[in-house]
């Protein structure tokens, strides 16, 4: 799978990618993730990719021009399944959309940055907009780091243990389980003896009755549907 990111700081991406299952998967070929900095996309000599707002009011708009830049530079290579735009209105980011994107082959994700982006954009440029939650950060980038990390962990090969993927919280609406290891008693608290039984089938049925507990508990609105 390939991600490009497209963002006005690239700075910000540094990191994230380098490290635990996301560079592991890189350094396998299980994924090529790729930063660019729009401002090379930019054609004056500030490398400017943003403008006040016709509307007036406070803040600065990313421009059309750099993006489409961009985005035809990217798509002239390579095609692409999803445009991305992380944007604080858009479809909210969940495991469920975390499986659906692992399974597609290229993707481009645009960072939002500064007050927004030149609606054109939204209006011909992308495929799907996603947030990953009800609140307004600096920008884009931290949203694309944590949508990247949250599909590439799903793609076959990324984790040593696949099956670890596929159990976690949210894959079936559920919450996990509560989870335990050695030492099976400190301080007297002591780990739930029916993990140390040995009998799988009860161990299954306990985790079974203990995420469905704690999703009635913790998460209701899961159990809607």
């Amino acid at each position: 799978m390939r991600i490009d990111i497209i963002t006005a700081v690239p700075e910000l991406l540094a990191g994230p990618f380098d490290h635990s299952i996301i560079n592991r998967a890189r350094q396998k070929g299980i994924v090529d993730i790729r930063i660019h900095n729009l401002r090379d996309y930019a054609t004056d000599k500030h490398k400017s990719v943003d403008d006040y707002p016709f509307s007036g009011g406070g803040g600065m708009v990313m421009t059309i021009e750099p993006i489409d830049r961009a985005l035809s530079a990217l798509r002239s290579e390579l095609a692409y399944d999803e445009v991305i735009y992380t944007s604080p209105d858009g479809e909210l980011f969940s495991q469920k959309l975390a499986n659906r994107l692992s399974c597609l082959n290229n993707i481009i994700i645009l960072c939002g940055h500064y007050k927004g982006i030149d609606q054109r954009v939204r209006d011909h440029l992308i495929t799907k907009e996603i947030s990953i939650g009800d609140y307004v950060l600096t920008g884009g980038e931290l949203a694309a780091a944590v949508m990247v990390d949250a599909i590439v962990r799903l793609i076959p090969g990324a984790m040593s243990d696949e099956e670890s993927a596929l159990t976690d919280s949210f894959q079936d609406d559920l919450l996990a389980p509560p989870l335990y290891t050695r030492p099976a008693e400190y301080k007297g608290w002591r780990v739930p003896d029916i993990l140390l039984s040995g009998n799988d089938r009860e161990i299954e049925n306990w985790k079974l009755e203990e995420s469905i507990e704690r999703t009635k508990k913790l998460r209701p609105d899961l159990l809607k549907d």
